[in-house]
């Protein structure tokens, strides 16, 4: 019994060890059972996405395959952003690095846009061609693939320096990256994000939300941008204004 009853006592966590792992705990912000609901959620959703993509490619002529291989597409990506940040950045590694609720509603808004109008262009006008697709669908899916390996790589990379929110103050772990994938790209994340993102709506074959996703995903980074580059002046000084004149954004008319 007095065995036991050591054990139990030495074994017992103590308050600050509560408070340490509490963040860890059901329903906080990096809740382990939140984390391995929603992996399990994005890899069930894909393989069921890429199951039904080549189940209609292969018996039917039906161009409603794009609606679960744009699920999957989605799927992946938001995978990805979660594993990229666990790997590089895991100390603030948390439920919200899967951005699956990123600038809500406008985000769910789009993307629920987008396959909306491919089902219903797919169902009623399947015959619609607006280019074709022997030229779009390697277009868009290159598009894609670049986009979604230029980001990776970018968080990767960044490691501690990366964050998906713009940080008012430096820390300690921020350091000015520019050689790699960065001596390429000045912003390579948001590079990745635009053209994955255009990529998807070429695939698709949505006219509209084509349209929609360049105005829009334009306009944000280009204000994400200037801002987040102010503050990079402020952390960095003239090693970050030189860096910004020898490298390019890649984005059209964001310099």
């Amino acid at each position: 019994m007095a065995d036991n009853h050591l054990l139990n006592s030495d074994t017992n966590p103590s308050m600050q060890t509560l408070i340490t792992l509490k963040p860890y705990f059901a329903g906080q912000s990096k809740s382990l059972s939140g984390i391995a609901l929603r992996a399990f959620c994005l890899g069930l959703t894909l393989a069921s996405s890429l199951i039904l993509t080549l189940a209609i490619l292969s018996f039917t002529d039906s161009p409603l395959w794009r609606a679960p291989w744009f699920l999957g597409a989605l799927s992946l990506f938001h995978f990805l952003e979660f594993w990229t940040t666990a790997h590089k950045n895991t100390l603030v590694a948390g439920i919200d690095s899967f951005l699956l609720t990123a600038n809500w509603p406008s985000y769910a808004i789009a993307h629920t846009s987008a396959l909306f109008e491919t089902v219903i262009v797919g169902y009623f006008f399947p015959n619609r061609v607006l280019a074709p697709s022997w030229i779009v669908v390697p277009l868009g899916l290159g598009l894609v693939l670049i986009g979604q390996i230029v980001r990776s790589l970018a968080m990767l990379q960044a490691g501690a320096s990366f964050n998906h929110h713009i940080q008012q103050s430096k820390a300690t772990t921020h350091t000015l990256v520019t050689t790699g994938i960065y001596s390429v790209f000045r912003h390579p994340s948001y590079f990745g994000f635009f053209w994955w993102g255009l990529g998807t709506q070429i695939v698709l074959g949505n006219l509209i939300c084509f349209v929609a996703y360049t105005a829009v995903l334009w306009y944000f980074f280009y204000e994400r941008i200037r801002g987040e580059e102010k503050k990079l002046v402020e952390f960095f000084g003239r090693n970050y204004i030189t860096y910004r004149e020898r490298v390019g954004t890649k984005i059209p008319f964001i310099k």
